[in-house]
């Protein structure tokens, strides 16, 4: 069996005295661990940092096994995203939850979106906001999608403000004004109608909003913690992003 592929390096485990076993997400074949001999060699070790792109070619002899990685760099980001705390927990919150997924299962699109993102994690706004949306997509490929497209009572597209606790879907301002302590804020940003950017409020507000269904839906039914460097990605990120919007604008066009 051997199959080539792009990858994203997500994480590797020590094998004997030089080898490792390499974590990566794929490209079309979900996530995949694979040995990769000389691993620890003074040449390899750059290459197999978490977020550096890579191209993989993977041999066993069944379908099944762990197989062998043989590993050419495409992309090595990896020093770049040791800089900013955002990229440093976010590189490994996103290793994370991708490990909520069944391994070898195709997700191409969150393959994608995890590129997008690994290139865009120094900029707080940013990073917040796609970190979001990619806890959303693996929320919907794990059976749990949230519906934030119209009104779970009236069947309105606009004025779509809260998000039912329950049930994961958007409710209108007048439908849920007289259950709005009970029920969560959906973020404008994470509104159909609307294209504003995320400030601080609003991000803290979406922040909250996956984790209640990443606990609810996956880390209690499944007796796990919640992720650690995800908490520390959201308070890296909230911080940036608070003193970024607070720094005067031709500082922020420098």
């Amino acid at each position: 069996m051997q199959w080539q592929d792009d990858a994203i390096i997500l994480g590797i485990k020590r094998l004997g005295e030089t080898s490792v076993i390499a974590e990566v997400m794929t490209r079309t074949r979900g996530r995949h661990l694979g040995m990769v001999r000389s691993g620890r060699s003074r040449n390899m070790q750059p290459v197999l940092q978490p977020g550096n792109r890579v191209e993989v070619i993977w041999r066993a002899r069944l379908d099944d096994h762990l197989g062998e990685y043989k590993i050419e760099p495409l992309q090595l980001r990896a020093a770049q995203l040791m800089e900013t705390a955002t990229a440093v927990y976010g590189v490994q919150a996103m290793a994370a939850l991708l490990r909520l997924l069944p391994e070898r299962d195709p997700h191409p699109h969150l393959y994608e979106a995890l590129d997008v993102i690994l290139d865009n994690l120094s900029d707080p706004a940013d990073a917040g906001e796609l970190f979001v949306r990619f806890e959303l997509a693996v929320l919907n490929d794990l059976g749990f999608g949230l519906d934030l497209t119209e009104c779970a009572a009236t069947g309105l597209r606009t004025d779509l403000v809260y998000v039912s606790p329950k049930t994961g879907r958007a409710v209108c301002r007048t439908a849920g004004a007289p259950y709005a302590d009970r029920m969560l804020s959906l973020p404008p940003f994470l509104s159909t109608e609307q294209s504003k950017a995320a400030d601080c409020q609003s991000l803290a507000a979406a922040f909250r909003l996956t984790n209640h269904f990443l606990t609810r839906h996956v880390y209690e039914p499944r007796g796990m913690n919640e992720n650690a460097t995800r908490d520390g990605f959201v308070q890296a990120a909230l911080k940036a992003l608070e003193t970024k919007l607070s720094l005067p604008a031709v500082q922020r066009a420098v």
